[in-house]
């Protein structure tokens, strides 16, 4: 899942994933969004948009939750509204993770969880669209990173990178430089 794309406005970030086996702790995958600014682009998020949450300034939210994978098609959207953020926002990077099942549940990785995989659009067109193959050892994964130019246009870059980590430390770590 490579490629670049300029110009980019209104993003739509769909996740897809089979529910778990019968017997087994439900599949629970996640979109989070890190957004950071100019003056720290791999350091600490600005915003940090995942499940319940939305970004302060309404340009990220979430538009469909599961936390089973259950239904038909894409579980899990999220919109982005490039061309409404901030001057100051450059960089956006996309992951997904995925949820421990319980308290102190079963740990997961792509290997585990069947149909996952990610698609990234404008409007009817898809940009980006990948599965977690190629990382399934991993328990979460950058799969895009829109950066503004100089001029305020948004470009895409999607590339698959995957981490042995959990959530908490991966909303940490997603955006440095790899």
């Amino acid at each position: 899942m490579t490629g670049v794309r300029k110009g980019l406005a209104k993003i739509e970030v769909a996740l897809r994933w089979d529910p778990s086996r019968a017997g087994t702790p439900a599949n629970d995958l996640d979109i989070v969004i890190a957004v950071y600014g100019a003056a720290d682009p791999h350091g600490t998020p600005v915003h940090l948009v995942h499940f319940g949450s939305r970004s302060p300034d309404g340009t990220i939210t979430l538009n469909r939750d599961s936390h089973t994978g259950q239904g038909f098609g894409f579980d899990e959207v999220m919109t982005l509204e490039l061309d409404r953020m901030a001057a100051e926002l450059r960089r956006v990077v996309v992951g997904v993770v995925i949820q421990r099942a319980g308290e102190g549940g079963t740990r997961k990785t792509f290997a585990d969880i069947e149909g996952a995989g990610v698609r990234i659009r404008e409007g009817h067109t898809d940009l980006a669209a990948t599965g977690f193959d190629s990382i399934a050892t991993a328990t979460a994964a950058t799969v895009a990173e829109f950066t503004r130019d100089g001029s305020g246009g948004w470009s895409l870059a999607a590339r698959l990178h995957g981490f042995d980590t959990d959530p908490e430390e991966f909303t940490r770590i997603m955006g440095a430089v790899h």
